[in-house]
């Protein structure tokens, strides 16, 4: 007896992987997201507070941009999330998974904060920052370095190494915070040069905030340039679409690797300096507050570009500031701001899936036939 024929059933839908979609489409999708997320955080903030999601919003709009003061501190989050971003993409950009940005700024505003504490009195005002920008990148280099080293000679998994220097430089940080604390053995060392200022970034145009933005904008520029029209940016491609066709023409690949986490912790480096002497002037285990780990996404949805990394970065800090102003405003709890930038980051990163894939269903029999 012969077997009766087994249908192939196919699954109602399948993924496939999408071409290039223009830009304006993509924007377009990212749009539709941020808006479907507006609606959703609406309907979650209606139903577990009753407050009207209108009034929410204007008060989210407010709280970002709603004053002169507000704007500029807008822009001052937005820059030092740019900057930490602009640190990690060389890296990402070569398949290099550099976690530790975290910890490469961390170690680069300790030796800020350490130079104005221990030179403050021996060096010039323009003489110690220039001092403090040297020691600040060449510590953030050298946290990434190492990393490094170990990938390129031992093929170590670079995420984990990375991610566990993020710890050991949060320890060194508190050993040094105990150890220059102030009052004495409170575990916090306080405002840096209060008094005298050394080592402070001098305010441009009466704004305070004014050259830390100024530097993003330049290393934004720079770092353009680099990655799209240098032989360097182009090995780092290369090297990053497949390390055997980048031996295959003769880049050398551990050098490529050891010299772009170097860049990437020199940035890093910078990071943490403009985080120390033109914003906090002080040091402590949260002064980077996980815009390590943010950078890693807001490299990642703008596709590696130094430029669409703006807009990224303008989205988070403009919704964290307004989430923030909510909780403020209708006295809610400060969770609640995270609900509603996690909310919308939850849509934003689920964009991408539409960008970059399609669901194709099932055909019908009939139009098989």
């Amino acid at each position: 007896m012969s077997k009766p024929a087994v249908k192939n059933h196919e699954p109602l839908f399948h993924v496939v992987k999408r071409p290039a979609i223009p830009t304006w489409q993509s924007l377009l999708i990212r749009a539709g997201a941020i808006l479907a997320a507006l609606i959703v955080a609406g309907l979650v903030t209606f139903f577990l507070t009753g407050l009207n999601p209108i009034d929410v919003y204007s008060t989210m709009i407010d709280g970002a941009i709603g004053t002169e003061k507000r704007i500029w501190n807008l822009l001052q989050g937005i820059a030092l999330l740019l900057c930490v971003s602009l640190a990690v993409t060389p890296a990402f950009k070569m398949k290099f998974w550099n976690i530790g940005a975290e910890g490469q700024a961390l170690m680069g505003g300790l030796a800020a904060a350490l130079c104005m504490i221990l030179l403050s009195d021996k060096l010039s005002p323009a003489l110690l920052i220039l001092v403090m920008f040297i020691t600040s990148v060449v510590s953030g280099a050298v946290w990434a370095l190492i990393p490094a080293i170990f990938k390129a000679k031992w093929n170590t998994n670079e995420t984990l190494f990375t991610l566990m220097m993020n710890y050991i430089a949060i320890q060194i940080v508190s050993c040094f915070s105990f150890k220059y604390s102030v009052p004495k053995g409170s575990g916090s060392i306080g405002i840096i040069n209060s008094i005298s200022k050394a080592g402070w970034f001098p305010s441009v145009f009466d704004q305070k905030y004014f050259l830390n933005i100024l530097i993003v904008v330049i290393l934004t520029v720079l770092l353009y340039v680099y990655l799209k029209h240098s032989k360097h940016g182009y090995e780092i491609a290369v090297v990053g679409e497949s390390e055997n066709t980048a031996k295959y023409i003769g880049i050398n690949v551990k050098k490529v690797i050891i010299r772009t986490m170097i860049l990437s912790g020199a940035l890093c480096g910078i990071a943490g300096l403009l985080m120390v002497a033109g914003t906090d002037h002080t040091i402590a285990t949260d002064t980077v507050g996980g815009r390590g780990f943010t950078a890693i996404m807001v490299s990642w949805l703008a596709k590696f570009n130094p430029i669409m990394m703006f807009l990224t970065s303008f989205l988070l800090v403009f919704f964290e500031k307004g989430a923030i102003a909510i909780s403020s405003e209708f006295d809610l709890n400060n969770s609640f701001s995270d609900i509603i930038t996690g909310i919308i980051i939850f849509f934003i990163i689920g964009s991408e899936f539409f960008i970059n894939y399609s669901i194709k269903f099932r055909e019908k029999e009939e139009k098989r036939k």
